[in-house]
């Protein structure tokens, strides 16, 4: 690590509440408290949403690395999300049982197992996050809903308790949204007796088909979406927390109905820093069912691709700028970071000492303003090849802590069940038997490696770890 007298390195974020890039300093040093928008468990998990698990994890390496402990929270939306992301619709969760012929809570349990298998394989370490699921909160939600009320902020109607929006005068600060951009994204059909069209859920009143409903103080029922997030931002990092972080597309609704109700129960502040990761498209074209152009990450590794090949992928353009992902551009990001671990490679068998350089110091600056990454791998590919061993090496260390990509513990190897048989092609390749040898890497490609045959070595790229 290139920085050692201070104790906390200088770092600026971008705030979306502010419209600026502001240096940063938590309320309680060391301790930063980071809340990130999780996903809602229904069904798999597509490359886009696993956009902002990436983003939100090279934050918290930036945090740690610029010295602070980073206590993190991401939350699993096992009910409440409505289809249409409004007011109105099923339930997601009850259309994914009702897909699979299985209980809400089975579903979430296959899908929240699912989502923390894609984002362990993209270095996402989960044992430093905590997962609350929105169904464990319930009390938490209905008790923030009673004091909302108690506040003047509700009023009921036939089918729930809805915030009133005109009793928080800065509802759409967040962004810097006018009424026409509310009314815009707001995305709901009109319910009968709605004082304003922004105004949004916070329990909803069972229906005779609901799956998942629980007793309140306004009967049966279940709770609105938003609700669940501020509920368990207070239960598990306290009325104000640091930083929250979501995608772009929540900062006209589902943020700042966050902000409402939280900020109008405590009076406090809900975030100093709100961060936000934009889009990710496909071929430039928004992912959708309709358009056929959902993938996941197991797609990704069908095609031989490791998984951290899409992380690449993702470092390659500045978290709040659009990005097109296309095969092409992810084959060429899995070819770049194959490079990098062959480089790494050879470079930890010379067993280097570590030493600072400017180049090392270009690199973290970068990261460690605004998460600047395109511009820190350009300094990364600049100076790998051309620097002494020792400082090469330095440079590779900061650059394995902030950017996730096992720099320094590429996969290569071969699985103890392929020793023989890459043993064997060795051995054809050593007689040139090379139509033998061209078998086994065939038979190898299809047990997930990527072979690279050198002058005195073969190198097996092990996709699947």
């Amino acid at each position: 690590m290139f920085f050692t007298k201070k104790k906390f390195l200088p770092l600026s974020l971008s705030n979306t509440l502010s419209n600026n890039v502001e240096s940063f300093a938590p309320q309680h040093p060391p301790t930063v408290t980071l809340y990130s928008c999780g996903p809602t468990v229904y069904g798999p998990q597509h490359i886009g949403n696993l956009r902002s698990a990436v983003f939100s994890d090279l934050l918290a390496r930036a945090l740690a690395y610029a010295g602070y402990r980073v206590k993190r929270v991401i939350n699993i939306t096992d009910v409440g999300h409505l289809v249409g992301d409004g007011d109105e619709g099923e339930d997601k969760m009850v259309v994914g049982a009702r897909r699979e012929n299985i209980s809400p809570m089975e579903v979430a349990k296959r899908y929240t197992d699912q989502y923390l298998r894609d984002i362990r394989a993209l270095n996402v370490d989960t044992r430093l996050i905590r997962f609350p699921r929105a169904t464990d909160y319930i009390q938490d939600q209905i008790r923030m809903i009673q004091t909302l009320e108690k506040r003047g902020h509700t009023y009921t109607l036939p089918d729930g308790v809805y915030f009133d929006v005109s009793t928080f005068p800065s509802y759409g600060k967040l962004g810097g949204r006018d009424k026409a951009e509310l009314l815009a994204g707001a995305r709901v059909d009109v319910v009968a007796g709605k004082k304003h069209p922004q105004d949004f859920v916070l329990w909803r009143k069972a229906k005779p088909q609901d799956l998942q409903q629980w007793k309140s103080p306004w009967g049966m029922g279940n709770p609105g979406w938003s609700i669940e997030c501020s509920a368990m931002i207070r239960a598990l990092l306290g009325e104000t927390i640091d930083i929250h972080t979501g995608g772009e597309d929540h900062i006209s609704v589902h943020h700042n109905n966050e902000i409402a109700q939280s900020e109008g129960s405590s009076g406090k502040p809900l975030a100093r820093i709100w961060m936000h990761n934009a889009f990710l498209t496909i071929n430039g074209e928004k992912i959708s069912k309709s358009l056929g152009n959902i993938f996941t990450l197991e797609d990704i590794m069908k095609r031989n691709i490791h998984p951290l090949a899409l992380r690449y992928l993702f470092l390659q353009a500045h978290y709040r700028s659009p990005l097109s992902f296309t095969w092409e551009s992810l084959e060429g990001a899995h070819e770049a970071l194959i490079k990098l671990w062959l480089s790494s490679y050879d470079l930890i068998k010379k067993h280097p000492r570590a030493k600072a350089s400017d180049a090392e110091h270009a690199f973290v600056s970068s990261v460690l303003n605004d998460l600047k990454t395109p511009q820190a791998l350009g300094t990364l590919w600049e100076h790998m090849g051309r620097l002494p061993s020792e400082e090469a090496f330095s440079l590779l260390q900061s650059a394995d802590q902030l950017f996730g990509l096992s720099l320094l513990a590429p996969p290569i190897g071969v699985r103890t069940e392929d020793k023989k048989m890459a043993q064997e092609r060795e051995e054809a390749r050593s007689r040139k038997d090379f139509t033998r040898s061209d078998e086994i890497r065939i038979h190898m490609e299809n047990r997930g490696y990527r072979v690279y045959d050198r002058a005195n070595e073969t190198i097996y790229i092990d996709t699947t770890r």
